[in-house]
């Protein structure tokens, strides 16, 4: 197995992408409810801020800021995915990994944000999402996203970019 090496900085603000197991799979949209409760119990027992988040059919992107002096990404995303697979119905749940149940892809994406150029661009990515996998044709028609109230808080327009169009670290869209 290989030996995956992670930059843990305490207090960081990550980039990360989970995806289902079986990408042909509609659950974290079906079940969106389940994913929010998931979410927020982990938020509550273990702090983060969710800074943007766009959950589509099949994977989820968001940026997140850990607290000062806490660099365990891990454990929170291990906390989301076993939260929403137990609340799922049994019968939706396979064999495999505690937590995992042939649900979710034992890995996962992280990228440490570097700098405000990097953050911009990942949340221009994030909301974007949806028009770029052909599920709508601007952020303001997809429900299951941070764009709403990003571009209320902030008064952030965003324009369409072209269709080859990515962050610059090239994050990996599953």
């Amino acid at each position: 197995m290989p030996n995956y090496r992670r930059l843990h900085v305490p207090g960081g603000t990550y980039f990360l992408t989970l995806a289902l197991h079986d990408r042909r799979q509609t659950l974290l949209t079906d079940h969106i409810d389940h994913l929010r409760a998931a979410w927020a119990h982990t938020a509550k027992r273990h702090p983060f801020e969710t800074i943007a988040a766009v959950i589509l059919p099949d994977h989820l992107h968001m940026v997140a800021r850990l607290p000062n002096g806490d660099d365990t990404y891990a454990n929170r995303i291990r906390q989301i995915k076993s939260g929403f697979t137990r609340r799922l119905p049994d019968t939706l749940k396979g064999t495999g990994r505690k937590g995992e149940r042939r649900i979710w892809q034992s890995r996962y994406w992280e990228h440490l944000i570097r700098d405000d150029t990097d953050f911009d661009n990942h949340i221009a990515y994030i909301h974007m999402n949806p028009v770029k996998h052909g599920l709508v044709t601007h952020p303001d028609h997809w429900p299951h996203s941070t764009w709403h109230k990003w571009k209320e808080t902030d008064g952030k327009s965003l324009s369409a970019p072209s269709s080859d169009w990515s962050p610059t670290s090239a994050s990996p869209d599953p």
